[in-house]
Order: C-alpha cells, then sequence, then structure tokens
C-alpha cells in the first residue's frame, strides 16, 4: 500500500480498535510501500499487515446499511 492508503488503514484500524502501526517499509522511504506491524520498534516489530486487513474486511461486512460517498481511487 501507499502513503495514502496506509493513512486509510491507520484510521481504519483506530475506529475499529484494532492494534497496529502503520508504517513504511523502508523507515529511510515514506514513499514506498507500507505495512501495518505490532509495534514502532524497527528492530523487533512484526508483519501484520494480512492479519489487520482481514480484521478490517470481516469487521466491514458485520456493519448493517450504511449512507455515503463512493470516492474513486486516484491513479
Amino acid at each position: 500500500m501507499d502513503q495514502n492508503e496506509a493513512w486509510q488503514v491507520a484510521n481504519t484500524l483506530q475506529q475499529l480498535g484494532i492494534r497496529g502501526i502503520v508504517s513504511p517499509e523502508d523507515l529511510d522511504n515514506p514513499n514506498g510501500r507500507w505495512r501495518v506491524y505490532d509495534s514502532a520498534d524497527a528492530a523487533t516489530r512484526r508483519d501484520i499487515t494480512d492479519e489487520a486487513l482481514t480484521l478490517i474486511a470481516g469487521r466491514s461486512r458485520q456493519s448493517g446499511p450504511a449512507r455515503g460517498f463512493v470516492v474513486p481511487k486516484s491513479r
């Protein structure tokens, strides 16, 4: 995921109360790929991106009907 998608994932994690730190894979390159980690410590962190995205998808399906806008992803 890129930086913009990472921001959206971080907000969703926070809103759903799911643990996770969204951070670039390479801390020296914030324009590169981003992942979800179990801690902020780059030396000991574990990548939990797949787990976090699965939890988000599961919780999203549990919610009922909602109103809102569909915003296309910019290319």
